[in-house]
């Protein structure tokens, strides 16, 4: 596994768009603020120039997205990449993302979650080069950082804590009040006063979930995963190594994380039929499942009894409702590192780590 190097009080993080643009004002004013927290903890920042453009859903085109990122990975005087956003069009872009380059560089971090998983899972596949699944640049504005993002910088610069499961998250979406939750909070931000170094609004309890009520789950093995709803995008395409990761890495064994953004029960069924009868599950010690924000229930149907049916017959242990993903805090992964991960009464730990 390709160890990026560590961050340094002094380095340049750049950030670029590879997914949707940040064009809205009082989201570039988060963006203008995080730049300004990372340089005041001793770092330099640079954008690309499609960063603050959103057109249909991009911050330009393909080509463009794609070159932006190349140009900031191969440059040798940039350290780090935190990803401007995430979006729906990412993978558009895989076909001007030049792999052979990436593998021949040097490896630097890489960090940004849910539509991130569209380069940052290929590139840890492809290249063998660990990546992290964890915020985006908007939440660094925060004062004072969240432990989360403390951590991530912390593995960035080479030190890797043992995360303990957070005591608060923020409110997932309502499903049966979907329409009316989400003018809600379009109706708050439309004219709302911006504070840009506003944390998380934490209002419900954390509690971990093993899948078949376990008192205790420990399991440990070499950390793939991110966001579901581009796993299942990438599955079967060229940009696919899953399968030669999973082999290369077999006598570590394998533990699969899932950030869910917008699924039904039914569709969650049949994703992890596919990725069974795909060989995916091979060697796998366990499964992480993070809070899904848009998750709809269907045939009574809930998120535990859709993963039994999608997984009979495998035994693979699974906890969920963790701390990963869309419904923030969110503990920073290394896509391709080693990972142990305890869970024990509503609560646990996650350790990630490489050699």
């Amino acid at each position: 596994m390709r160890i990026p190097k560590r961050l340094k009080v002094g380095d340049t993080i750049g950030i670029c768009a590879p997914s949707a643009g940040i064009n809205k004002p009082e989201k570039q004013i988060r963006l203008d603020e995080a730049i300004k927290r990372l340089e005041a903890l001793g770092f330099k920042v640079v954008e690309t120039e499609s960063v603050r453009n959103d057109l249909e859903g991009r911050s330009a085109s393909k080509e463009i997205r794609a070159k932006e990122f190349m140009d900031l990975y191969l440059n040798p005087d940039i350290s780090a990449i935190i990803f401007a956003s995430g979006g729906d069009f990412l993978v558009e872009m895989l076909d001007f993302v030049d792999f052979e380059k990436i593998r021949n560089a040097d490896a630097k971090w890489l960090v940004g979650y849910s539509d991130i998983t569209g380069i940052n899972l290929p590139i840890t596949t492809i290249t063998d080069t660990a990546t992290l699944y964890s915020q985006t640049i908007k939440d660094f504005a925060m004062v004072p950082l969240h432990r989360s993002l403390e951590d991530t910088l912390n593995i960035m610069m080479g030190t890797y804590p043992v995360q303990d499961s957070f005591d608060k998250c923020e409110k997932k979406v309502d499903m049966n009040n979907f329409i009316e939750e989400i003018n809600n909070v379009d109706e708050e931000e439309d004219g709302k006063e911006i504070n840009p170094n506003e944390g998380y609004k934490l209002e419900e309890d954390v509690v971990w979930k093993n899948l078949y009520d376990e008192d205790i789950i420990e399991i440990s093995g070499r950390a793939i995963g991110g966001c579901l709803d581009l796993i299942k995008n990438i599955l079967g395409t060229k940009f696919d190594k899953t399968k030669d990761f999973i082999e290369k890495y077999k006598e570590d064994g394998i533990v699969w994380f899932f950030d869910i953004f917008e699924s039904s029960t039914p569709e969650l069924v049949r994703t992890m039929w596919q990725m069974k009868n795909a060989g995916y599950f091979d060697y796998c010690k366990g499964i992480l499942v993070g809070r899904s924000l848009f998750l709809r229930e269907e045939y009574d149907i809930d998120l535990s009894k859709a993963f039994k049916q999608g997984l009979d017959g495998l035994n693979i242990p699974v906890i969920y409702d963790m701390d990963i993903g869309h419904v923030s805090p969110q503990l920073p992964i290394i896509i391709g590192g080693k990972i142990k991960v305890k869970s024990s009464g509503g609560k646990g730990t996650l350790e990630s780590y490489l050699d």
